[in-house]
């Protein structure tokens, strides 16, 4: 692996392992200087969504960093307000208009609002067949979503992106999606909030300690080898280019067992199945 290691959707499109999210990213300077030193970095694929109202300044980091357009692979997101009033379609042409570009590579439903993902997936699955979005797919969604939406889909999921790193590490979730054919994307991938700062844990700290490497870096690195794309979030230019930096190494299956034994099914966000915005 290395950083510009991809990997095959179920439509065939290849997602880089390796992103840079942009939650709570601040629109202008800050983000637009995040994104443009992580393409200087080496990454290929930016996170962003609609809520962030950060997209103009992604894609004025795009411009400024002078990588051509066709080399990024870019992901944003429909809002839930969006779905709720039944604007998805010119929810994604804002998108579109803000990111400065004409197509994404993929869109995705934010959450899953009750009776209203299903009839957002139909205005997801025109936007792939007029090929505005090379794939589709859904972040925060259970198993009981994915049975749900499935029962009215055309097209599978691309994508479930969900919070997932060492005190949720999402075994039950993974195991599904991967048999369904639906890559498995970690948003928070450090934890934090109600997990707990894991970059201070003992189990990681040790172990980068053998590697010369930092907790966040071992936990970056432990998602990747289980086959998770993940897509971790700095606008420090030191900070980004560390989370890039391990490929130089790799966990034995005893350092990635002790890893997954971390697990605590703690959240540091919200349970898509009680969400209130």
């Amino acid at each position: 692996m290395n950083i510009h290691t991809v990997t095959p959707l179920n439509n065939g499109v290849q997602i880089p392992m390796l992103g840079l999210g942009v939650f709570q990213s601040k629109d202008g300077e800050e983000t637009a200087n995040a994104v443009a030193w992580a393409l200087k970095a080496g990454y290929r694929h930016l996170d962003t969504a609609a809520v962030y109202g950060n997209e103009a300044s992604v894609g004025e980091g795009i411009r400024r960093s002078g990588i051509p357009r066709n080399q990024i692979f870019i992901t944003t997101k429909l809002w839930n307000e969006d779905q709720r009033r039944g604007r998805q379609r010119q929810a994604f042409e804002d998108s579109l208009e803000k990111l400065g570009v004409s197509t994404v590579d993929l869109y995705l439903i934010h959450w899953p609002v009750a009776g209203k993902y299903n009839e957002s997936w139909k205005v997801l699955e025109q936007i792939y067949a007029d090929g505005l979005a090379r794939a589709i797919g859904v972040s925060n969604f259970h198993r009981s979503h994915l049975d749900d939406l499935l029962t009215v889909a055309k097209v599978t999921p691309a994508v479930n992106q969900v919070e997932c790193h060492p005190r949720l590490t999402q075994e039950p979730l993974r195991a599904y999606c991967k048999q369904l054919g639906i890559a498995f994307e970690a948003w928070s991938p450090l934890g934090g909030g109600g997990a707990g700062n894991l970059t201070s844990n003992p189990t990681l700290l040790e172990i980068g300690l053998r590697h010369n490497k930092s907790a966040a870096q071992v936990m970056i690195r432990w998602e990747l080898q289980h086959g998770i794309i993940t897509i971790p979030k700095s606008v420090h230019k030191e900070r980004i280019e560390a989370n890039a930096d391990v490929f130089g190494f790799e966990l034995n299956p005893s350092e990635m067992k002790r890893i997954d034994g971390l697990n605590q099914d703690l959240r540091s966000g919200p349970d898509p199945d009680h969400f209130d915005f």
